[in-house]
């Protein structure tokens, strides 16, 4: 039992794959806790980056973040690294599309265990890849979920049983290999990080997408435009209601192929360490 620990969860989720698991997670540890209060904490948003979280050692506290090219989002780390951990406990999660999480477990448990936070738990998920609609397609499931519901337990019985926490150990390199670079049909490395989302002449202008920017780059008054940067989270082509936005770069979209010939399946299955 979690005795007098606030349960609080902090996550970048600009899909909704993360939000569900680490909620998920989140939401088991809190039916088992004892006088503590509960608090989620969602940074996809720019304007939710704009002040650092702050923990104390009164908190249990579940991050997660998508993988990307098996690293955390760069993008991200400046946010990161301004946590205030102060000794709370933490649970370290990643998830990422059916291919593999590589170092980017290590690497968030690094930052936690860096910011003053003692990592007790850490887990690797499943969710809909960002590029695609095939590789991990509507995950996580009702599977995944119930493994959710088991690791929350498990870390219950671990602080209940244990005087003592320490910070786990993670698979993972160091020093951390670089992110994944994509290559063109010949073999040959290509950048995609200046691709950006075409609209199609079907939009109908809700701004649907503008709201959804993790990174508040599309332009409210012609969505049509992007004014700054496009880390292809694809939150504005999933959630369109009439599926106007597209990307047509050559070497994106042979990216996305070939992730799917390799990944889709077999299935990957959760893992996590305690």
């Amino acid at each position: 039992m979690l005795l007098n620990k606030n349960i609080k969860s902090i996550y970048f989720s600009a899909t909704g794959a993360t939000r569900k698991i680490v909620t998920g997670i989140a939401g088991g540890l809190s039916r088992n806790s004892s006088g503590g209060t509960t608090q989620e904490i969602d940074f996809t948003l720019t304007d939710a980056r704009k002040k650092p979280a702050s923990f104390t050692d009164q908190d249990l506290v579940v991050v997660g973040l998508p993988v990307y090219a098996g690293r955390l989002p760069n993008i991200l780390l400046k946010y990161l690294n301004a946590i205030e951990g102060r000794g709370a406990l933490a649970v370290a999660v990643v998830v990422y599309g059916n291919r593999h999480y590589d170092d980017a477990l290590i690497e968030l448990r690094d930052i936690l265990e860096l910011k003053g936070m003692k990592v007790i738990a850490g887990g690797a998920f499943i969710g809909e890849h960002s590029f695609s609609k095939i590789l991990g397609l509507n995950r996580p499931d009702e599977q995944d979920m119930s493994i959710v519901e088991e690791f929350a337990r498990e870390i219950d019985k671990k602080v209940a049983a244990q005087d003592v926490l320490e910070t786990i150990l993670v698979p993972g390199n160091q020093p951390y290999h670089p992110y994944y670079q994509p290559k063109d049909k010949d073999g040959n490395p290509v950048s995609i990080q200046k691709v950006t989302p075409k609209t199609g002449s079907d939009c109908i202008d809700c701004k649907l997408c503008v709201s959804l920017c993790p990174m508040g780059s599309i332009d409210a008054d012609d969505v049509s435009k992007i004014k700054g940067i496009c880390i292809k989270c694809c939150a504005c082509i999933k959630q369109c209601p009439v599926q106007a936005k597209y990307f047509d770069d050559a070497n994106y979209l042979w990216h996305k192929h070939e992730l799917e010939v390799a990944f889709t399946s077999p299935r990957r299955e959760p893992e996590f360490i305690l």
